[in-house]
């Protein structure tokens, strides 16, 4: 509920007062937002609990540059992950865009300022409240593996409701539940899981569901053959896993 109320702020003030006003009372929303998760305001009696769920700790040089690489390879094995299934399959643009109509929006750069908005908001709200506040007293009387299994079905139940949610993108989205909260567990924090998220969900936002930047036009393979385009996209896909499963594991041991 932590942030999935917060989430749905976002939706209400586009809607109502329009860009770029509302990207404006977003941002300052969410900065409230985050100061009151992580520890500020009233009330006082539950600071500690706050500061603990949102993973407060001083993040040292080393830690924010494993952990933005960590960032980095998590968002980029989402999105090689939905181009490897969608040249296995159609990929179908209308399902995917269905929902993220933004032709009320009058210009591009507007739209696309929509996009980074709608991004962080997800971003923000959606891993404070699974990886935060649920998963972290989960980790106190379970261990970490229970919670990060259970944060992420969560996380996975929250996006079944969508129209892009084919039985092709269950496992993508339960693949980046685990990833996001292994991050979150290894590095002691939920920084860079915001930033990775967000990363995500941009291009998420504005190519594959607004497509304000273009939609997927490449065939599936059944037509196509293996071409060389598929196998670097593999390649891409298991390299990022790579990266991202060494890097949280190097952040496990800082």
């Amino acid at each position: 509920l932590v942030g999935m109320i917060a989430a749905n702020v976002w939706p209400i003030l586009l809607l109502k007062i329009g860009m770029p006003l509302a990207a404006a009372a977003e941002a300052l929303f969410l900065a409230l937002y985050v100061w009151w998760v992580r520890g500020g305001g009233p009330p006082r009696s539950w600071k500690a609990a706050r500061a603990a769920n949102f993973r407060v700790r001083t993040l040292s040089g080393g830690d924010w540059a494993w952990g933005a690489i960590a960032a980095v390879a998590i968002a980029t094995s989402v999105h090689a992950a939905i181009v490897v299934l969608f040249r296995l399959v159609p990929f179908p643009a209308e399902a995917f865009h269905q929902g993220y109509d933004l032709s009320f929006i009058p210009t591009t750069p507007l739209k696309l300022l929509a996009c980074v908005v709608s991004a962080a908001s997800a971003g923000i709200c959606e891993e404070t409240g699974f990886r935060g506040y649920m998963q972290v007293p989960i980790e106190r009387r379970m261990g970490a593996l229970p919670a990060i299994l259970v944060s992420s079905f969560f996380f996975m139940l929250l996006h079944l409701t969508k129209s892009w949610a084919l039985i092709g993108m269950v496992p993508i989205v339960f693949g980046a539940g685990l990833l996001y909260g292994a991050l979150a567990w290894a590095s002691r924090s939920l920084v860079f899981g915001m930033i990775g998220h967000t990363l995500m969900d941009i291009g998420l936002f504005a190519y594959w569901w607004a497509q304000v930047l273009g939609t997927f036009t490449q065939r599936p393979i059944s037509e196509t053959g293996i071409d060389q385009s598929f196998t670097i996209e593999c390649a891409v896909l298991g390299i990022a896993l790579l990266v991202a499963a060494s890097t949280i594991a190097v952040l496990r041991r800082r």
